[in-house]
């Protein structure tokens, strides 16, 4: 796909001081890991929907589907569009790197984000098992119990440094022992489940460098020793997720095999913690950007869900999704080939203005806000969006209550930018730095 752009001039040789119409469109210099696309996505995302809503990426090899529509009419047809691509490295792994994986058993046959086969409705019914809706009702006083133990020694620490890493402290720990309690995972501290999780996904999702990969292999491999040795040894904790697993059977009545188990294991296990982390952190951010906002967390009741909900749709922490296509099919006016790889813009899509009214404007309560796409839609739609929904709010009820006069960090005169995590498919605050001055 090919445009027109002449609006800038190029030098082209300085002697002279000729110039050039550069005639290159502004997508062609669109890098979906660097720092401009990272920092502020939204007007490539505006970009793409208005003039490109289907846009082959050549860094990554990835076609971009960015109009709601579409990103949505892919999601709901698995036959056409399908899955299988959902856990690929998208950037190659070195030969060392695969070794190192190689040596651990590592693989990921396909169980739930990449599973198009006939054994996914049963797996998927295993997970939301634990994710229903009596069971997230259960969790919410260990959610509370668990914030305020962390908010105690945020607490702790701000006393007696003046600042405080809400990122660390609090909204990534929280979400990890909170799946460790609900799926009953002993036997693992959850910094190192933590660690793991994110090496995943650095390594799946990222762009890293060779020494970077082989770093990362290391820490997955161990990941997924770590599961399979857990896995094999769960058959007898009946009350447990791999326990249910171990019991499991595939359409065919055989038991559930070891590898698939694993490969559930390792989806559920990041999915459930690292990305509800993300989401904590990114809601905690943009509440502390607007700090008007924590009296109505504290008090008004049903307030923070309805503000996690429009960060949701604004800026999800899960930022795209794949798909590769089974067969040669049209999408906004443009033929995809059968196995072309497709990048699915969820951030984009909560931003649709053919969706949503005034997508820039943060508005709890807006009526149709359930519309958007950050977990998905249909037979994939995430299984464990309820409990990332109850945790991030909770959260946010929790701070505004213990922490109400923290503010974020200053720089010189006003708060830093934080650094952020930009994955392909992952971006969120990586600290919020606060301090406790009233």
């Amino acid at each position: 796909m090919s445009f027109r752009h002449d609006s800038a001039l190029t030098p082209v040789g300085r002697a002279t001081g000729a110039v050039l119409p550069d005639t290159r469109h502004p997508l062609d210099l669109l890098d979906l890991f660097g720092d401009d696309f990272v920092r502020d996505p939204y007007p490539w995302l505006d970009l793409l929907r208005r003039e490109a809503p289907v846009h082959h990426d050549p860094g990554t090899g990835l076609w971009l589907i960015s109009r709601y529509q579409d990103v949505r009419r892919v999601l709901l047809d698995p036959a056409a569009f399908l899955p299988d691509n959902a856990q690929h490295a998208v950037t190659p792994l070195p030969l060392a790197a695969l070794r190192v994986l190689a040596r651990a058993g590592f693989t990921l046959p396909p169980a739930l984000a990449n599973n198009a086969t006939a054994t996914h409705p049963g797996l998927r019914q295993v997970v939301t098992r634990f994710f229903n809706a009596r069971r997230i009702a259960d969790a919410v006083p260990v959610i509370e119990h668990v914030a305020g133990e962390l908010l105690d020694a945020a607490q702790a620490r701000i006393d007696a440094t003046g600042s405080c890493d809400l990122f660390t402290a609090f909204a990534q720990p929280l979400p990890c022992r909170v799946l460790m309690e609900l799926l009953c995972i002993r036997g693992i501290a959850p910094a190192t489940l933590i660690r793991w999780s994110d090496a995943a996904l650095e390594l799946f999702w990222g762009r890293s460098e060779p020494e970077r990969q082989l770093q990362l292999a290391t820490l997955v491999g161990e990941f997924h020793q770590w599961l399979t040795a857990t896995v094999r040894g769960a058959a007898a904790t009946e009350d447990s997720f791999i326990g249910a697993l171990a019991r499991h059977r595939l359409p065919d009545g055989k038991p559930l095999d070891i590898e698939t188990a694993v490969s559930a294991c390792f989806f559920v296990f990041i999915a459930g913690q690292s990305t509800t982390g993300q989401l904590i952190s990114t809601v905690l951010h943009r509440t502390l950007v607007e700090p008007t906002l924590r009296p109505r967390l504290a008090e008004q009741p049903g307030f923070a869900e309805a503000w996690v909900e429009e960060v949701l749709r604004r800026e999800p922490p899960v930022t795209t999704w794949r798909r590769v296509t089974a067969r040669s099919v049209e999408v906004a006016g443009v033929r995809l080939p059968a196995g072309a790889q497709l990048l699915l813009m969820l951030m984009g899509s909560g931003s649709d203005p053919e969706v949503f009214t005034d997508p820039e404007r943060m508005c709890p309560y807006r009526s149709d806000v359930r519309r958007h796409l950050a977990f998905g839609v249909g037979r994939h739609r995430c299984p464990g969006a309820s409990l990332a929904r109850t945790e991030a709010a909770v959260a946010l009820r929790a701070i505004a209550r213990r922490l109400p006069d923290v503010r974020l960090a200053t720089g010189a005169t006003t708060p830093s930018p934080p650094p952020l995590l930009g994955l392909l498919s992952f971006r969120a605050p990586l600290t919020v730095a606060v301090d406790g001055r009233p």
